[in-house]
This record gives structure tokens, C-alpha cells and sequence, in this order.
């Protein structure tokens, strides 16, 4: 492996790994820097959703794209990265972006209380609006970071960077714990430290910072053979918002209520506000699901990064032969945008809507 490949690529979590490995796709060259385990920051865990569901149409339409790109994946890798047991969405947001999902092809409609019950057994009964997303289900996280880390071990530097900067020579250099490399392009994709990576390469960025947490709670009796994930929006359970997604075997069900906003230098704004969100979530998986048990068996605790403009935003910004890629929400949609970052990065110009003015996520 060469230090001083074509491309570099900061961050080795899911966006990170996917555009390293379309970059081999297109031939070039690349050294991936990680500075802890792939994939174990925002994007650690063992599942994530995939929906289609978007308040912007453009995402919907990326979420198709990158469907594809899932499927095709777990043809190359031979397992199951993507599962097939839809996504069930309670309250007016899922019926506001429906429309949306039926003109990009979703196999997406309304359905009446006994489907609800149906996909969802652990759910409490549910008269109100629901809508099903057929073609969304859950991502193997955990599988999906060791698929693509396995195919690009022998590519990745495991240091701390603690600088890139764009050279007069046109390069751009990668400082970390024990080197100092030259790429012809970088793509910074680094979670929580790609803001300060920005701006040590003179680009502040827009980020807003937070700590999730996410609480698994086992299920009761047999698992069920089929186990849809849950957007809820309906505030019916006492909470705004709340998503939860089948663990592998459906033995046990992942619930996530909110996060709590940090200091610039990571620190908790308040000291007791995960303890806080862990006791509501477990309060929200009594009255809402009342298929598992309410004690929490395991917790994962991650970093947020979120623009202003809207939850699900993301974008890249460029500085010479820097790419620097931020947002929130990513994995669902890791395959289409490590491709585009991969185009943008050996030289074909980045997709319009992943410009900032483009402001992805809130049309």
C-alpha cells in the first residue's frame, strides 16, 4: 500500500469505507485513515433503518439509488445487508412524504390497523394513520462496516490525523500521529472531527453537535418470523418522535427517542441528559411497545452531526483538493454517496445537489 495514493479518504465509518471502495471501482488508487475501529463512532451498532421516507424529493430518489447499491453489495459479498420486512411509519409524516415515494417507484402505501399489527406485532394497537414502506427494512451495520473493511484492509492507515491542507504544489497533505503523506484529492468524512479538520483547513462548517442514545430491549416469547422497523411520529406514545428496528433473529428491538446537544469540544451541555433520555425511552417502550420487555439490554451511545437546514441534510463542501463531506442520517444512502464522492474526487465534478447551496434534505 502506498501512503501517497491518488485519493485519501479521513474516516473509515460508513461513508468513508463506501467512497474508498468506489474509488477502487474506478481505479484509482487509496489510503484510507481511521484513528480507532471501522465504523465504531457514528456509525457503530448493529443495525440502522432504511426508509424512503423523505421530506425532500431528492432524497427519496437518492434512497432508490442507493438501494441498488445495497443490493448489489450483498451480491459481491454473499450476505444479507439489507433485509425485506418494510417500514412502518405512524402519524402525518409518513402520509405527507407518501406521494413522494409513489412517484420515485417505492412500494410504499397506507395500510388499516390489522397490517400494522401485522408487520409490527410489538406495537401497542394502533387505530390512527400508518403507512408501510415495502421496499425499506433494516441495514446490517455491523455486517455492512466489516464487508467493506475486509475488502479494503490492506488500504488502511490506522493513525489520528491531526491536519489536511491543500499545498501550493496542488497536493494535499495528510498530517497524522506518525505521518505526513501527499494525495492529488482527500475526502474528509471523519464524523464528529471532520469540523475541526475543516477548519484547520480554513473552512468553519455549519454543525451542529449532539449525543444519541439508542436502547435494545429483548423481545417477549418467540421472535416473530417477520419484524418491521417503526417511525413514529405520531406523539402518541408521549414522545415527538421515536424509531426502533429489528436487532438479526428478531429477538430483540432497537429504540431511539432523542439526543442532547454538546459544547464545541464534546462535553454535555448537561452532565445527567443521557441518563435522562434513557429513562423517557424506556418509559415510550412501556406505553408503545409492549411486545419486549422494558428493561434495557444493551446501549449505544453516538455522535451526532447535523446541519441547519433539516435532520436528514448532508453535504460536501470543496477547497482546492479537499472534499469535505458532513450530515446526518447516513448510513441508508452510503452507496450512492460514496459513489458520487468517488466521481467528485478522481475529477468528474460533484453532484449539484450535494453542493451546500443545494440544500439537500429541506426541498
Amino acid at each position: 500500500m502506498s501512503a501517497d495514493a491518488d485519493v485519501g479518504v479521513v474516516g473509515a465509518g460508513i461513508v468513508g469505507l463506501s467512497t474508498a471502495y468506489a474509488l477502487t471501482e474506478l481505479g484509482a488508487s487509496v489510503t484510507v485513515y481511521e484513528r480507532g475501529v471501522p465504523g465504531n463512532g457514528q456509525s457503530g451498532g448493529e443495525s440502522r433503518i432504511f426508509r424512503h421516507a423523505h421530506d425532500d424529493r431528492r432524497l427519496v430518489e437518492l434512497a432508490c439509488e442507493a438501494r441498488r447499491g445495497w443490493r448489489e453489495w450483498e451480491e459481491r459479498f454473499g450476505r444479507e445487508l439489507l433485509t425485506r420486512d418494510g417500514v412502518v411509519a405512524l402519524g402525518q409524516a409518513g402520509m405527507r412524504r407518501l406521494e413522494a415515494m409513489r412517484r420515485a417507484g417505492v412500494r410504499a402505501r397506507q395500510i388499516d390497523a390489522s397490517e400494522v399489527a401485522e408487520r409490527l406485532p410489538l406495537l401497542a394497537p394502533w387505530e390512527g394513520s400508518a403507512v408501510l414502506d415495502e421496499d425499506g427494512g433494516v441495514i446490517r451495520a455491523r455486517a455492512s462496516i466489516e464487508a467493506l473493511s475486509g475488502a479494503l484492509r490492506e488500504r488502511i492507515v490506522f493513525d489520528e490525523v491531526l491536519s489536511v491542507r491543500a499545498t501550493a504544489g496542488g497536493t494535499v497533505e495528510v498530517r497524522t500521529g506518525g505521518l505526513s503523506s501527499a494525495h492529488g484529492r482527500v475526502v474528509v468524512c471523519a464524523g464528529r472531527g471532520t469540523a475541526a479538520l475543516a477548519r484547520g483547513a480554513g473552512l468553519p462548517l455549519p454543525l451542529r453537535h449532539a449525543a444519541h442514545l439508542r436502547l435494545t430491549y429483548a423481545v417477549r416469547g418467540d421472535p416473530p418470523p417477520r419484524l418491521a422497523c417503526l417511525l413514529d411520529a405520531s406523539g402518541a406514545f408521549g414522545e415527538a418522535g421515536g424509531y426502533g428496528d429489528p436487532l438479526a433473529g428478531n429477538d430483540a428491538y432497537a429504540v431511539g427517542i432523542d439526543d442532547t446537544p454538546v459544547h464545541d469540544d464534546g462535553s454535555l451541555l448537561d452532565a445527567g441528559a443521557l441518563a435522562a433520555i434513557a429513562g423517557r425511552t424506556t418509559d415510550y417502550v412501556s406505553r408503545a411497545l409492549p411486545g419486549v420487555h422494558p428493561e434495557p439490554i444493551e446501549a449505544r451511545h453516538c455522535w451526532v452531526t447535523e446541519l441547519p437546514w433539516h435532520p436528514d441534510a448532508f453535504a460536501a463542501w470543496q477547497v482546492a483538493g479537499l472534499l469535505i463531506f458532513a450530515g446526518n442520517r447516513l448510513f441508508k444512502h452510503a452507496p450512492a454517496i460514496g459513489r458520487a464522492l468517488a466521481r467528485a474526487a478522481v475529477g468528474d465534478g460533484l453532484e449539484p445537489s450535494l453542493h451546500p447551496e443545494a440544500k439537500l434534505g429541506a426541498e
